[in-house]
């Protein structure tokens, strides 16, 4: 079975690089039919990867100590002082994975950026309280906002998400490369959860992203621990926001503060950018023009699930209870869940359409389906509890008085 890996490098090759068939066969090893497939298949083959712990897991915390202390120390040296008595190799490949974090920064140069090529991408984290509703408010550190910076042109977007979960980050991302109508040929990311990391000197996307970027026909990079000048453009445009557009302005909810970050992003991309000598909005559109276009089809993002509805007719997300329909109750529905909307289908039919609460630990019921419930219950107790309209017939009194004799005399 092709897995996802292949399938988003072939279709990147084909799409992105403009490579044939046949070429795209003798780079990847694998059959013309097999090429043809993934083209043709517009999401990706199922794919789990299990992960396998390591020996090495219960030591880490002593090698971090070993390498703060002294960032050169071999792996044989570390092994001694660590009692160690597995393989060398497996002690050694954890070292190299971690001294990066240890060592002093490489020195830097100036990069330069293609028309089309590279958008960086990141979480921000505010330091400031939104109110989410329901009286409670969240934190920087459980409101992110996901931002990117486009490479040549130096176009910024950044959008306010619930949290930091796959299900919000994909789409999220979706909505910046909507909005922009195009997509950038590389993705250059930190070592974000939803998106990948670094194990044992090999960058590892998550099924997700292979999913997410093969539809995109694009390439995501993971940058190594320790190295935020690969990223630089995003951690300025972090730095820009912190000092440009958080000092003086007070939020009411998610939606201000997405509304006003919105409205000065207007303003930044046409400001004069001092290493351009032009604003962004000058080199969008050539930006623009060398990436890549949209998928015909657009990637799977958002919660997606699917179940047998309770009797109690509500579905759960993100820690949230949503009404359903009652006519559902024993169903198999689909819970389609973005950052603005939980919607329920059952059958192809729309049952429940809620706006989405980023408050926790809260039930939304449609005053409908409480009226529908209400209903049925009452139908439910007249069918049970109504007596059996049965005939019966009903024999004379004075009958048994004859069988029994009581009007003889007495003895």
């Amino acid at each position: 079975m092709l897995s996802v890996e292949d399938w988003a490098e072939i279709r990147r090759l084909c799409r992105s690089e403009q490579l044939s068939i046949s070429e795209v066969a003798r780079v990847m090893g694998v059959a013309r039919n097999t090429v043809k497939a993934a083209l043709a298949s517009d999401r990706p083959p199922k794919y789990q990867r299990v992960s396998a712990g390591s020996v090495v897991d219960a030591v880490e915390p002593r090698i971090r100590e070993l390498l703060a202390a002294y960032p050169r120390m071999p792996a044989t040296v570390i092994a001694e002082r660590i009692g160690w008595q597995y393989s060398i190799r497996t002690l050694s490949e954890r070292v190299r994975e971690l001294r990066p974090v240890y060592l002093p920064p490489d020195p830097a140069s100036r990069t330069t950026y293609q028309a089309g090529e590279i958008a960086q991408c990141d979480l921000w984290f505010p330091d400031v309280s939104i109110p989410v509703g329901c009286g409670q408010v969240r934190t920087a550190t459980a409101l992110p906002v996901l931002t990117m910076v486009c490479g040549y042109s130096r176009w910024a977007s950044a959008l306010l998400i619930p949290s930091r979960s796959a299900e919000d980050l994909y789409v999220a991302w979706w909505q910046h490369l909507s909005a922009l109508g195009a997509v950038p040929r590389v993705f250059v990311w930190d070592g974000e959860g939803a998106v990948g990391r670094w194990r044992a000197r090999v960058p590892e996307l998550t099924a997700v992203c292979q999913a997410f970027r093969g539809t995109l026909a694009a390439k995501v990079v993971i940058c190594k621990p320790g190295d935020p000048e690969a990223k630089g453009l995003v951690e300025r445009f972090h730095d820009y926001l912190e000092r440009a557009f958080l000092p003086g302005r007070v939020f009411t909810s998610p939606a201000d503060f997405n509304t006003q970050l919105g409205d000065w992003l207007v303003v930044a991309n046409h400001r004069q950018h001092r290493v351009l000598g032009c604003r962004p909005a000058d080199r969008v559109e050539a930006d623009k023009a060398a990436m890549l276009a949209l998928p015909p089809v657009a990637p799977v993002t958002g919660c997606r699930t699917q179940a047998r509805l309770p009797r109690d007719h509500y579905v759960r997300v993100d820690a949230n209870d949503y009404s359903v329909h009652p006519s559902a109750v024993g169903r198999r529905i689909e819970v389609v869940a973005d950052l603005a909307q939980v919607r329920v289908w059952c059958a192809g039919r729309l049952v429940a359409e809620h706006d989405r609460i980023w408050a926790k630990h809260q039930t939304i019921s449609d005053s409908e389906h409480l009226a529908a419930a209400k209903a049925m219950r009452r139908h439910r107790f007249d069918v049970v509890a109504a007596p059996a309209q049965i005939e019966v017939e009903q024999r004379c009194l004075t009958d048994y008085d004859a069988l029994v004799d009581i009007d003889g005399p007495v003895a």
